[in-house]
């Protein structure tokens, strides 16, 4: 091998030293062929005495560069070596692989080590050209530059951008949003006005309904009661209470009975006889006392000024007591706060006053 120095080339120590004892031993050589002639013989010792020392010289000064040269060609072998080591350490992180095995002194120690070594470096240097050829996404072993003040405006402006690009994105889903609440908001409107309507409808329904039912009420009422003048009675054969049996015939379209003089109450007694006979049952007339004691009326809010109290039948002195009196029972009223609401007994037509909440027959009244 030969090193280039100021544009000329020295030969290496070695080779400069064989040519130095070549050309000596020849000299000698000669030397001995000649040693008949004194003259010649004399010329070459001269020769040799004036060139032996110059090329052992030479040879000394070439062995000192030669030396030198080796010892930068060692310094770079040495770097060389270290460079591929820490490559090789990389590529085996990148790979997965043990660290252990690029170990240069483990392997060094014997045979099949250095075998491994070589197989690893010519790996190494082959990785290492096509890293240099191509770009690759493994870890360099140098440390990357720290980033400057340009590279730091260059990513907060990338992420400006980026959030700028979102913030778009939300205001395009807000704007869909809103968009999307306007229509709910139009078909819930639609949906109030609907049911509302729906509401109205069924309101009007139900007042049809009522309307209809107390129609009918009030025709069954004229076509199986007791038609008097402009009213008609009907018996229910149902146990309410007082102002139950109100609410029912309410419903129907009348009220509870009020008959307002003597031959509406013949009329409802003959009635209610000729229905339930031959029991004897208390109904429901439209007459209570509830708001003052002692102040009848009838449910309509009028003054009652007809009555037709049960009186306890007292004999005359001398006289037997008929079948038909009660000399056990009051006279009537005698509930007191007690009872606020009056009854008519089936069999003779007499009033009673009873607790508002028992529950006995009612006569429905209709207009006709």
């Amino acid at each position: 091998m030969e090193v280039e120095e100021g544009g000329s080339r020295e030969a290496p120590a070695g080779c400069t030293e064989d040519r130095g004892r070549g050309l000596a031993s020849l000299l000698l050589l000669m030397g001995s062929l000649g040693a008949g002639k004194s003259s010649w013989m004399q010329a070459a010792w001269l020769l040799g005495a004036l060139l032996v020392p110059h090329l052992l010289s030479f040879g000394h000064g070439a062995r000192g560069h030669g030396k030198e040269w080796e010892g930068v060609w060692g310094g770079a072998l040495e770097e060389e070596r270290d460079r591929e080591s820490l490559m090789l350490k990389n590529l085996q992180e990148a790979l997965g692989l043990p660290t252990g095995v690029g170990n240069k002194d483990n392997l060094a120690e014997n045979s099949e080590g250095k075998e491994v070594w070589e197989a690893t470096e010519t790996q190494g240097e082959e990785e290492e050209e096509e890293t240099t050829t191509t770009p690759s996404s493994s870890p360099t072993p140098f440390p990357s530059p720290s980033p400057t003040s340009e590279d730091t405006v260059t990513y907060i402006l990338g992420r400006l951008a980026s959030l700028d690009a979102g913030l778009h994105q939300l205001h395009i889903r807000l704007h869909v949003l809103d968009t999307r609440v306007v229509e709910l908001t139009q078909g819930l409107r639609r949906l109030r006005d609907a049911a509302s309507d729906t509401r109205d409808s069924v309101q009007a329904l139900k007042e049809v309904q009522v309307r209809s039912e107390q129609e009918h009420g009030r025709l069954e009422g004229c076509l199986k009661g007791l038609r008097l003048g402009h009213k008609c009675f009907l018996l229910s054969r149902d146990f309410e209470t007082q102002a139950a049996a109100q609410a029912r015939c309410k419903a129907r379209g009348g009220s509870l009975a009020q008959p307002a003089d003597r031959q509406q109450m013949d009329a409802l007694s003959r009635y209610l006889r000729a229905a339930l006979a031959p029991y004897n049952w208390p109904v429901w007339l439209g007459v209570h006392d509830r708001r003052s004691e002692g102040l009848y009326l009838f449910e309509n809010g009028q003054r009652v000024s007809f009555f037709a109290w049960h009186r306890a039948l007292s004999p005359e002195s001398g006289a037997q007591p008929s079948a038909a009196s009660h000399p056990l029972s009051p006279d009537q009223p005698n509930g007191g706060i007690l009872e606020n609401c009056v009854a008519q007994a089936s069999d003779d037509g007499s009033w009673w006053d009873h607790d508002c909440e028992r529950r006995l027959y009612f006569v429905c009244e209709f207009p006709f």
